[in-house]
């Protein structure tokens, strides 16, 4: 409604009600007011019916909800289901025109407007995490992996003698399968054990060899990764981003979950400062508590991201621009900031209270000080030796993730390793103990290229781990229930519960040595 209604409200009823009414109105406008004028995260999120109010606004700017609009082309936002209708709040015609996602929408105003709003707020939360250097990003509705292979692709344009990326070893499939699918050759960089720790870390000197190895104009980018489960650690980006300006080599970096973690962030913006990186891409749902299917591309140079918009093939779906809109609305600079000193004390009770439970069930957390989401813990003690041949067998240590998975615990993953020989120099303790059994499960290929210990990220480890992680959102509460659940399936498999089921499956091969626990259904 705008003033004239508000005048002709007064002849309706009293002239103050109506006055009273307008107020109300204008401090809901005046919200839409600021975030047009200011285009960043408002200071105290908004209320539900202040963002439920907007997007129908904005809605109504799109044909397909014009009074008495006619569509007779073949895609004009008609939807059969009301309540399809209803999830999207209306917004039906996608984002972005065929020759570039970000583009404007012709037929939908009100989705563009979105699209554009969600690109500020987006990179107002990157520069509240500790990121300042970043100036530009997109919000794009894919994945973290299918957003990787789009940056390969448009730097790959503008390095058309490229035809590697240098890429520091991390055992998660979707960034490794981001660099085959867009037809360029992974060189893995093997990590290396980080002295007085247990820690597995970036060898720099390792990929300026392998850039070196090939030459870097037949580098598309180096790729390295900041979030990562333990006892891998963030690489070192600043370093790298010393060799990838001195080489003259763009430098990529997968923060999938690093921008609710300050050590992450913080490697990032001394690389874009002092060396070079040219795109760092985020997940919207592991950062920004949304439902999957988003990530962030952000820079320091508008370049890069406006190319990567151009790459996208015609239109795209506007659910996840709209739940991360929705969301960051809600949630404002103030609630996001919260969440991020909450997980931060949160790592920091976990980390006292695992260890303590770790060595109360006789194992050891292990020791990797610059993992600050991720821990892990050495299980090897409940490995029990093979009769005859002296070997460690270990297979059976998978029981614990179905024992928590039962216990409605979801996450954790137990991961089983090939040890180093005794004289093995990455043994941090000097000495390799008994061999563990390896068998077909330990090895992996993807995309022809094959890793041993696959999971670990390294062909060999000195132990047998459980990881768990203190991500954004996790309450205290459900951080002790799995402390408390922990305990319990330990002190089954301690009483024999899994052997049974070890012996009937022995001899029979599974698919790789990762035993992950799945999400509890509903």
């Amino acid at each position: 409604m705008n003033a004239q209604h508000f005048d002709l409200l007064k002849e309706l009823v009293s002239p103050s009600y109506a006055a009273q009414a307008e107020q109300a109105r204008n401090s809901r406008s005046a919200l839409i007011t600021t975030l047009l004028s200011q285009r960043r995260l408002p200071e105290k999120g908004w209320d539900d019916a202040s963002i439920r109010g907007f997007l129908e606004e904005l809605a109504s700017f799109d044909t397909n909800n014009f009074l008495g609009n006619v569509g007779v082309g073949e895609r004009e936002g008609r939807i059969y289901s009301a309540l399809v209708r209803e999830r999207h709040y209306g917004f039906t015609h996608g984002i972005g025109r065929s020759g570039d996602v970000m583009a404007e929408q012709p037929k939908a105003a009100g989705s563009s407007v979105i699209v554009q709003l969600v690109r500020f707020l987006a990179l107002d939360a990157i520069r509240i995490s500790g990121i300042k250097a970043a100036k530009h990003c997109c919000v794009l509705p894919s994945a973290t992996g299918l957003t990787m292979s789009l940056v390969f692709l448009a730097l790959r344009q503008l390095r058309p003698a490229g035809k590697y990326v240098v890429w520091s070893r991390i055992d998660q499939k979707s960034c490794f399968k981001a660099i085959g699918s867009t037809g360029l050759k992974p060189l893995v960089v093997e990590l290396r054990m980080q002295d007085g720790t247990d820690a597995l870390c970036t060898d720099v000197a390792g990929i300026q060899r392998a850039i070196e190895s090939v030459g870097a104009e037949n580098v598309v980018c180096i790729c390295t990764t900041t979030s990562t489960f333990a006892p891998r650690v963030p690489d070192a980006i600043d370093e790298v981003a010393a060799i990838a300006k001195a080489m003259d080599v763009p430098h990529v970096v997968n923060n999938a979950y690093g921008l609710q973690c300050s050590k992450c962030t913080h490697l990032i913006e001394q690389g874009c400062r002092t060396g070079r990186v040219d795109a760092f891409v985020q997940s919207t749902d592991k950062n920004f508590l949304v439902p999957v299917g988003g990530a962030i591309v952000a820079s320091s140079s508008a370049a890069l991201v406006d190319k990567v918009s151009e790459l996208y093939p015609g239109r795209a779906s506007m659910s996840p621009l709209l739940d991360l809109f929705i969301t960051l609305l809600s949630m404002g600079a103030s609630g996001w900031k919260k969440l991020l000193e909450e997980r931060k004390a949160n790592a920091t009770w976990f980390q006292e209270q695992i260890s303590a439970t770790a060595a109360k069930l006789g194992f050891r957390l292990l020791k990797v000080p610059s993992n600050r989401i991720s821990f892990a813990v050495d299980i090897s003690s409940l490995a029990s030796l093979v009769e005859g041949n002296g070997a460690v067998d270990v297979d059976h240590l998978t029981f614990l993730g179905s024992a928590l998975f039962t216990r409605r615990v979801s996450g954790p993953r137990v991961v089983l390793c090939a040890r180093p020989s005794p004289a093995a120099p990455d043994d941090p303790a000097g000495e390799g103990g008994p061999p563990i059994e390896v068998r077909g499960q330990y090895k992996k290929t993807i995309d022809g290229v094959s890793f041993c210990s696959y999971g670990a990220h390294a062909d060999t480890y000195h132990c047998c781990y459980l990881t768990a992680a203190v991500a954004v959102g996790a309450s205290r509460e459900e951080l002790e229930a799995f402390l408390v659940r922990l305990e319990a399936a330990v002190q089954d498999y301690r009483k024999g519960a899994g052997r049974k089921d070890k012996e009937k499956d022995k001899g029979k091969s599974t698919e790789q040595n990762i035993i992950p626990v799945p999400a509890a259904a509903a």
